[in-house]
């Protein structure tokens, strides 16, 4: 998800992807501890993510 398009999103859609996000990272965590997975970078960059689509979802909610 690119930076613009994160910042487009409404700060209910923001919460959904976080939670979405969130679940996905504790599979890949999960997955990871059991087996190691192909991609491990994949774990911080969802890290990543999360973080970007925290801080635009605390801007926005100061904003308003």
């Amino acid at each position: 998800m690119k930076k613009n398009e994160i910042k487009s999103l409404t700060v209910e859609q923001l919460n959904e992807q976080v939670a979405a996000e969130k679940d996905r990272l504790q599979k890949m965590k999960f997955a990871h501890a059991i087996s190691p997975i192909e991609n491990p970078m994949r774990i911080r960059t969802t890290r990543k993510l999360i973080a970007q689509l925290l801080t635009e979802l605390t801007i926005k909610q100061q904003a308003s």
